[in-house]
Formats: structure tokens, sequence, C-alpha cells
């Protein structure tokens, strides 16, 4: 198979890459990373020695392809589907690399910095970080919850990369960082995007792995019954 993709299934940066595969049923191979593994691990550090997850190796062109938003428009260009997750429409396109971006940089980052904070050994939490983190996180809900209410998908009118960033971003956040009751437009969604079959697929194959989720005990029920 000419695509491999290295992955972790419970990264959600993996999540965001998964997504796009799905949505366009795009062909390859996943290999699962294992970084306590040696031999795992050097199979993803020959390819990109800064060690990060996802990467794409193309075997019909050569091609190693790191970091998300990269990978997915190499798809785009060299293996396109029925959902152009990349937008012709300049304007829309750039609306896409924005929010595309504003849900890795302003959601997936705080989020993360409270999820690793809860794993840190005792007397090394950073109280003062994860308190920035939280607040990051309101500004970035209420300025999700301005765009939604104007729009389905998080460019416009249509399902693009920036939706793919949005899932993994929203999900785990949602967990560490609950929406507000009257954040109505953020919940709907994030509804809609969990009804989405690209993600219930890569949710389902994350599954089994959530009990290394180090805030499982906080999940939503709906979560657990995807």
């Amino acid at each position: 198979m000419a695509l491999t993709l290295y992955i972790h299934p419970l990264a959600s940066f993996c999540h965001k890459v998964l997504i796009a595969l799905y949505e366009n049923g795009t062909a390859f191979h996943s290999q699962t990373v294992d970084f306590s593994d040696t031999t795992s691990a050097s199979a993803l550090l020959e390819r990109w020695p800064v060690g990060k997850i996802p990467v794409l190796h193309d075997d019909a062109t050569g091609r190693v392809v790191p970091e998300t938003s990269i990978i997915i428009e190499y798809l785009q260009h060299m293996y396109p589907g029925p959902v152009p997750l990349l937008p012709h429409d300049p304007e829309v396109l750039l609306q896409t690399r924005l929010w595309d971006r504003f849900f890795d940089l302003h959601v997936s980052t705080p989020m993360q910095k409270i999820v690793t904070d809860r794993i840190r050994p005792e007397g090394r939490n950073d109280p003062h970080g994860v308190a920035d983190a939280h607040a990051a996180l309101d500004t970035a809900y209420g300025m999700i919850e301005q765009q939604m209410s104007a729009h389905p998908w998080a460019a416009g009118e249509n399902f693009t990369m920036a939706d793919c960033a949005a899932l993994p971003a929203l999900f785990f956040a949602s967990i560490v960082h609950p929406f507000r009751t009257d954040q109505t437009a953020l919940g709907d969604y994030l509804d809609r995007l969990l009804a989405r079959p690209s993600v219930t697929r890569t949710l389902r194959e994350a599954k089994p792995f959530f009990h290394m989720f180090p805030y499982r005990d906080a999940m939503p029920a709906r979560y657990l019954a995807l």
C-alpha cells in the first residue's frame, strides 16, 4: 500500500488526519507507534527524527510528510477524493486555514497543557500554567460560539480541514473544560461533528485506549457509548 500513517489511536492530532482520510475513503495503512518500544519508535524516527506523530510516508513518491495540516494538503493534492477539505474559493480557503490553526493552537494546545499536568510527577505541577490554559479555553470557546452562531461548519457552509482539526480539539477539551450551558452553538457544532461517519469511526478506533486518557473519569457517558 502506498500510504503509511504513523499514529497512536488515542492521539488527538492523529485523529485530525484520520478524519480527513476517512472523509475521502483514501486507502492507507496505519502503523501504531509505541514510544516505549525501541523498535517501534525507531521506525518513526528513521523517517522523521523530530519524533512527533502523525507522519505520513508515501511509498509511491518516496515522500515523508509531517505536520497535520501539511499532510491533509498533500493528500488533497496527490490523492483527491469527493470531499474538498481545502476549498477552491480563496476567501473560504483562507478561513479554512485560519480556523484550522485556531483549533490546533488555541484549543488543542491549552487542552494538552491541562491533560499533561495531571500526569506530572508529584510536586512538579504547574497550577499557574493550568489556570492560564483554562482561561485560554474560555476565550477560544467564546470565539467559536460566535463563529458557529453564523455557520454550520468552521469555515462556512461545508465541512473542511478546519472541522477535521475541530473535532479532536473540542472532544478532549470539552472533557477537561466543559462548555458553558449558554454556549449552545458550540455544543450543537460538536454534536454535528460527532454525527459524521468519519468521526464516529475515528473515535471508535480510539475507544479501546480511552483508559489511558488521564481524565478518563471525567468522560461523558455519551463519549463512552460511541
